[in-house]
């Protein structure tokens, strides 16, 4: 005997993403704004400027990857619940990528998902982590390997967020901007190795151009199930880098950069890319200070923290390797002696 449930369906999860000065934003529920110390003290009040709601309440987090967890998400959620959200309320994420995370999270999980949108402040979380719908947080076991899909109603890049980025957090999204570029568009790649991210117009452009090309991948593979998972070009090995060293020291694009230099060693040694082309990128990075160079103490130890990443298997890990500029190829058949010798490459540093 057999009952069937017949939930074919289609739910559209369409939003729209808009980069230009942030609007008035109205919403006759109950919202709060989930942000960080340091994003409050810098641009809160010219936030609450442009918001009103039915009631707004603040939930200020610590700031750091290291927040990245349960503990943070238990507190989002207690805040919601002695102030009786409903299903019909709203949260607001306010900072970079580690409040739109467990922002999102958070509000997928709340009395079985309410809405909730992104407001990123950081140019890492403009380019790429508000836009996706991918949530979650960290734990011992590596990076992102708890969470959920869950889209957000809306995005708005304000530009003017970065007019207080530090140098370090905006050459950590120059990071995921490179990453967009190499395996998906080489004009954009060749762009980006002259244009002057000095000038606001330029950086417009730039973020316009990232953001239209993830949301491209995102809309034909929103659960990343295939080509989304090229988005993790540099991922696999900066994963383990950022849980090698704990969250502490560095910020994730500039693991990812590190990530990316490896795995285009990887692409070299495959005559996928040749060397000219890995130098290229190795050297835009170091234009904006990011790191490419990573001691590596033990490669065995390495190697094995793979499979922790997502899209691993059992028995085979899964890489995002580069093909030239422009085009990458998505293998669990790399050779597991070459991806040591890289390690162990990069372990004489």
């Amino acid at each position: 005997m057999q009952v069937n449930i017949a939930l074919e369906k289609v739910v559209d999860n369409s939003y729209d993403i808009t980069i230009d000065t942030l609007p008035k934003l109205h919403f006759d529920t109950k919202v709060a704004i989930v942000t960080n110390h340091t994003i409050a003290d810098l641009h809160l009040q010219y936030l609450l400027s442009k918001i009103s709601a039915k009631e707004l309440f603040i939930i200020t987090l610590k700031d750091g990857e290291i927040y990245k967890n349960q503990e943070s998400i238990d507190e989002i959620l207690d805040f919601m619940f002695e102030n009786r959200f409903n299903r019909k309320s709203m949260l607001i994420a306010f900072g970079g990528g580690v409040i739109g995370d467990m922002t999102g999270y958070a509000s997928s999980i709340y009395q079985r998902g309410i809405d909730f949108i992104q407001i990123p402040t950081t140019l890492l979380s403009q380019v790429d982590a508000s836009v996706g719908g991918k949530t979650g947080i960290n734990n011992k076991y590596g990076k992102n390997l708890i969470g959920a899909f869950h889209q957000p109603k809306a995005v708005y890049i304000d530009p003017f967020f970065l007019t207080t980025l530090p140098s370090r957090e905006f050459g950590a999204g120059v990071a995921e901007i490179v990453k967009i570029a190499v395996i998906f568009n080489k004009d954009f790649f060749e762009y980006l190795e002259t244009a002057n991210l000095q000038d606001t117009k330029i950086v417009e452009e730039v973020i316009k151009m990232a953001v239209q090309t993830k949301a491209n991948i995102v809309a034909l593979d929103e659960k990343e199930h295939g080509i989304r998972a090229a988005l993790n070009y540099g991922h696999t090995f900066g994963h383990v880098i950022e849980n090698e060293t704990k969250y502490k020291i560095y910020l994730h694009g500039e693991a990812v950069s590190i990530g990316m230099v490896m795995a285009n060693e990887a692409a070299v040694k495959m005559k996928l890319m040749n060397p000219d082309e890995a130098l290229r990128v190795k050297q835009l990075l170091q234009k904006y200070n990011l790191p490419v160079s990573y001691k590596v103490e033990n490669s065995n130890k390495f190697y094995e923290t793979f499979f922790l990443d997502k899209k691993s298997s059992d028995t085979k890990i899964t890489f995002i390797i580069p093909v030239g500029l422009g085009d990458v190829k998505i293998t669990d058949e790399c050779d597991k002696d070459m991806i040591i010798s890289i390690l162990n490459e990069f372990g004489e540093v």
